[in-house]
């Protein structure tokens, strides 16, 4: 024991950047590390946790004249709650981000409370103070009646006046963070080997799985293996590709640090834990233990859910594809919260990377399917099969244009079924054979099943319980004889005109 106490050291405290949306957590380090990420987010707001590390002048007594720090910075937007959670759970320090010109608002509460319930001290920067309608002295008051006492206004939190924008005040702030970190007496191994947790992970056609990982301990070097556990059992890597924060090929790493590592054979689980190993017989067994590890079955095979009472009620099947697992968790959030007593929200999919064919595939199997996706791309094949179901795939690279999109389609489809209840349907009819297409023009054969079938009258296209689409009646015939309607039980031909094509067991609906 006394031994592994000697061979603890000084470790960079790991500072997480939190607060509501739009009020300068990225600015700030932006400033700090002399870059510009904000320009470089979708929309101007993090969607992210971005680890950074950077070298900062402090006034504490220390050998170098500057401290490393890592900073967190982490979502504001209400959709990245869990990923706010997890920064603050990482860190040893945050900094509480607030407008001096807005005040406090939900999500400068919500990061609160992540900080409160994490237990770790904190600072509170006043943003803005370059604008002409900044208080920081009204946000304080405001702060107290939320029971946030700083310093000066009954309580011992540290508030500092900044501009981000400026650099006014951050100096200052840096002082008072490397003050809290010297009081948490932060130490770590360097003779172990590494040990942390994984901020993030994803997967891209290039370069396969990868994980953005924070050292906690220990020193991690190219050519150990590192292992996490995961919902699928344990993933595993050895350490070929292996980057810093910028992007730039790493031969060794140690606490406090965010590494990226490339070759994962699993999704590794954010917020999980990983271990390294010099051999790879080690890491193996670790992943053997993970995957006979019984709450980790329990995890893999949950038990089935009864499915909600459908009936009268709007379903909406969607399946989700995000760039990385924190987007897919934020994503899924924001769809949920969509539902109402009339609408019911049904995943059948979520993932990390392109939409493809198979999505498309199992899409296809469901009524009025959507497929969602945040920051990645269709691939040319789930275009073409998404276009010939007429299944509605929506891609943005900003998370509240889809939560946008989707209130949107929700309120189409609810006002459709109001209108749906009203209309009377004059005939339905099955295809049972189809001829040939040219451009939007099909010709097919069918059966009158119900009702009158008449020409020039405008049809819905149903496929598996499914309205896929809608056409229009250009020709009809009965015995290879124009006519002008078909009565029920008819067989008929007609020369159709829609964007979707028509297949064998479709149905077409005539109303008014």
């Amino acid at each position: 024991m006394k031994r592994e106490t000697q061979n603890l050291v000084p470790r960079p405290p790991v500072v997480a950047v939190m607060g509501h949306i739009d009020h300068g957590k990225s600015k700030l380090l932006d400033y700090i590390r002399k870059s510009n990420v904000v320009e470089k987010e979708a929309g101007g707001i993090t969607q992210h946790i971005g680890a950074y590390e950077a070298e900062v002048k402090c006034d504490i007594s220390h050998k170098h004249g500057t401290r490393k720090i890592t900073f967190l910075d982490t979502p504001g937007h209400e959709a990245f709650s869990q990923m706010r959670i997890r920064g603050a759970k990482i860190a040893d320090v945050a900094i509480l981000v607030i407008a001096a010109d807005e005040g406090v608002k939900p999500q400068t509460m919500e990061a609160y409370e992540a900080i409160k319930n994490a237990g770790i001290p904190f600072v509170v920067a006043l943003n803005k103070i370059d604008k002409p309608n900044a208080d920081p002295e009204r946000i304080k008051t405001q702060l107290a009646e939320k029971q946030i006492f700083v310093e000066g206004y009954g309580g011992n939190t540290p508030a500092v006046n900044i501009s981000a924008k400026a650099g006014e005040g951050i100096d200052d702030l840096l002082d008072v963070v490397l003050l809290l970190a010297e009081m948490e007496n932060l130490k770590a191994d360097s003779r172990k080997t590494a040990s942390g947790i994984v901020i993030e992970s994803k997967i891209s056609p290039r370069r396969g799985i990868s994980a953005t990982l924070l050292i906690q301990n220990g020193v991690l070097k190219k050519g150990m293996f590192v292992v996490s556990g995961s919902a699928s059992g344990g993933a595993l890597a050895p350490v070929r590709i292996f980057e810093n924060f910028q992007g730039l090929p790493l031969e060794e790493a140690s606490f406090s640090s965010p590494v990226k590592i490339v070759g994962f054979d699993n999704m590794p689980e954010v917020g999980a834990e990983f271990k390294t190993f010099n051999s790879k017989k080690e890491a193996e067994e670790a992943v053997k233990l993970a995957k006979d590890d019984p709450s980790r079955a329990a995890k893999d095979h949950p038990s089935p859910k009864t499915s909600p009472e459908t009936e009268g009620k709007i379903v909406i099947p969607i399946i989700i594809k995000t760039d990385v697992t924190g987007s897919l968790e934020a994503l899924e959030k924001e769809i949920m919260k969509m539902g109402s007593e009339n609408t019911i929200i049904n995943v059948l999919r979520k993932g990390i990377g392109n939409v493809n064919e198979d999505d498309t595939k199992l899409a296809s199997s469901a009524k009025n399917p959507v497929i969602l996706g945040f920051n990645i791309e269709t691939d040319l094949s789930a275009k073409e099969l998404a276009e010939r179901f007429g299944i509605i795939i929506f891609t943005s690279n900003i998370i509240y244009r889809i939560s946008e999109w989707l209130a949107e389609e929700i309120k189409k489809r609810e006002e459709s079924a109001s209108w749906r209840t009203k209309e009377e349907i004059i005939g339905l009819a099955k295809i049972i054979k189809t001829f040939s297409r040219t451009k939007n023009k099909q010709v097919v054969g069918g059966k009158a099943v119900s009702g009158k079938i008449i020409i020039n009258a405008k049809f819905k296209i149903k496929r598996k319980d499914a309205e896929i689409g809608e056409g229009k009646i250009l020709e009809l015939q009965r015995n290879k004889m124009p006519v002008k309607e078909v009565d029920e039980g008819d067989e008929f031909g007609m020369m159709t005109e829609s964007k979707i094509e028509i297949t064998k067991d479709d149905e077409i609906i005539l109303s008014r």
